[in-house]
């Protein structure tokens, strides 16, 4: 039996399973960072949106100030020509990951410090189902929030109407969130929302709106 050889062939078989092993052990290495790097960054963003919401709650509980919210995801762009407000099949409406959203986004606030709040709403079913989904309270229909999509001429009462109910919240008022649509709300801000989007205003003494914080779905 020559032993040099054997040792030799022994030898040889341990490099080749440290080369065959050693991109193995990288790779899971590499994973497991990056597992890590993800989880941090998931833990950062929940603590800036925490943040986020906590400074929504502080802002709501300050006279003249209001959250505007867009309703949740509803897919389409206005509402069909057989559209009649009392039946919500006529209209354009929530989908399923729209009404998660609502439910999501009444979580967080709740989270945050916000137990009930008045929660208007325009009367689209879109609307008045984000604003349920929220289960933050009382909701009660506001028709200033109706869109004006089809009706322009609807605008500067929209805005002033929405403004003046604002305006009315004094200290120690509930918390007032109103749910309406994309140009009801571009209309009173500026601002151009998501689908879920919160903007929350206050209302100036000279009757104008002062943004104060965006939230994001």
């Amino acid at each position: 039996m020559h032993v040099p050889g054997v040792f030799r062939l022994c030898f040889l078989a341990l490099i080749v399973a440290a080369a065959v092993l050693r991109p193995a052990q990288a790779e899971d290495t590499a994973q497991a960072e990056d597992t890590a790097q993800a989880e941090d960054t998931a833990q950062a963003e929940d603590t800036a949106q925490a943040e986020d919401m906590g400074r929504v709650v502080e802002l709501l509980d300050l006279p003249r100030h209001a959250a505007l919210m867009r309703h949740a995801t509803a897919p389409g762009t206005g509402d069909p020509d057989h559209f009649r407000l009392n039946d919500c099949t006529t209209q354009r409406n929530l989908s399923e990951a729209g009404r998660a959203e609502a439910r999501e986004t009444g979580r967080l606030l709740r989270a945050a410090g916000l137990a009930e709040a008045l929660v208007l709403t325009s009367r689209w079913c879109r609307a008045t189902d984000t604003a349920r989904e929220l289960d933050l309270g009382e909701v009660d229909p506001f028709p200033p929030l109706d869109s004006f999509f089809r009706d322009r001429s609807r605008e500067d009462a929209v805005r002033r109407d929405i403004l003046a109910r604002i305006a009315e919240r004094k200290a120690g008022d509930p918390p007032l969130i109103m749910v309406s649509h994309q140009v009801n709300i571009t209309a009173v801000t500026g601002i151009f929302p998501a689908s879920g989007e919160i903007v929350v205003v206050e209302v100036l003494p000279d009757g104008t709106a002062a943004v104060r914080a965006r939230l994001s779905p």
